[in-house]
């Protein structure tokens, strides 16, 4: 205990709230702070041990980032989800991940081409839920998953570009992680995995773009069936809320 004290003595100003920053990210884009959520900062202080002043610099953070939303007198609520913002995102999201998927495998290069098919491996091998009976999703899988597909366009060649993908990832995994569980028996994923990275690998371009963006497409379709049915329950609100 004493040693965790010093420890968190020891930290910044700058780096303690960057901590909380990155801690409260991770708890919404994981839905662990559901969508719509009011955001009071006595639970927040006491659930990350933090300060007001850290967790405010945080909350306005995530608000430029579209993740929080402040209200005059009525203080922070999670952003909550909408079918157009879904529809939006991944729009978008296949229009720049096609772009850069095509610079990279236009700027292929061995080394490029080697680290791909290591990442595929690591997440092929990965399980995708921790408990074989029932969905408990894996921390690891969700890693690997995240560094394969960064992979596929780690060689456009823009780091902005990168940036913006990375930043639409983010936006789109909080409606992943809202429907993973009724996904995992029905999605063959890993084979879809397996079929964008042999196009890639035959420098297939069209073919590999074609897989990718049908890959975000399935997921955005089945995410918007699960919320259709959950429409009636409060979880899904307009998009200017």
């Amino acid at each position: 205990m004493n040693i965790e004290m010093s420890i968190k003595g020891a930290e910044s100003p700058a780096t303690r709230a960057t901590s909380i920053y990155e801690r409260l990210k991770a708890d919404i884009l994981s839905a662990s702070l559901e969508p719509g959520r009011k955001l009071q900062l006595r639970f927040l202080m006491e659930h990350y041990d933090a300060g007001q002043t850290p967790l405010r610099e945080a909350l306005n953070r995530l608000t430029t980032e579209d993740l929080v939303i402040g209200k005059e007198q009525r203080g922070f609520f999670v952003k909550p989800i909408s079918l157009e913002e879904l529809g939006e995102l991944t729009k978008t999201r296949c229009w720049v991940e096609g772009l850069a998927l095509r610079e990279s495998i236009a700027n292929a290069a061995p080394a490029w081409e080697e680290e791909l098919l290591v990442a595929h491996h690591r997440l092929d091998r990965a399980p995708r839920s921790l408990n074989p009976d029932r969905f408990e999703s894996n921390p690891e899988w969700e890693r690997l998953h995240r560094a394969f597909h960064a992979q596929l366009i780690a060689g456009c060649g823009s780091r902005p570009l990168i940036g913006f993908c990375e930043q639409l990832a983010d936006r789109l995994n909080r409606y992943r992680a809202l429907s993973s569980r009724k996904a995992f028996r029905v999605r063959k994923v890993s084979q879809e995995h397996a079929d964008i990275l042999k196009a890639v690998m035959d420098h297939d371009t069209e073919g590999a773009v074609r897989l990718l963006q049908r890959h975000y497409e399935q997921t955005a379709e089945f995410i918007r069936t699960d919320l259709e049915a959950t429409d009636a329950s409060g979880i899904v609100q307009p998009a200017s809320v």
